[in-house]
């Protein structure tokens, strides 16, 4: 077998650290985007929450004055299906929006 000569320990020295720094920097690069998920999911919980009481405030103040104190399963329905609707125009919109920026990507 043959002994490594001083240039070949310093090149494979090199190319340990080049491999370190790669890996430490995809490691930043990986905490930078798991961090920037959590802050747009935290936004996005928060604004739904704000969301939802709009609407709340809007069942009770528009919908159970038209139907009395007997409302109240009425009322939910209402509210579930503004819900839902918001849920779908927001998801179908997003959705339009990944769909032309994945096709800016491929021109």
């Amino acid at each position: 077998m043959k002994a490594k000569t001083y240039q070949q320990k310093q090149e494979e020295k090199q190319r340990a650290i080049k491999k370190a720094i790669e890996e430490t920097k995809e490691v930043k690069r990986q905490f930078t985007k798991r961090i920037l998920d959590l802050a747009t999911s935290g936004f996005g919980l928060v604004s739904a929450l704000a969301w939802n009481e709009v609407i709340k405030e809007m069942v009770n103040n528009y919908i159970r004055p038209l139907f009395g104190k007997q409302s109240g399963i009425i009322s939910l329905v209402i509210y579930a299906i503004l819900v839902t609707f918001l849920a779908v125009l927001v998801t179908y919109n997003l959705n339009k929006l990944v769909k032309i920026e994945e096709k800016d990507k491929r021109s």
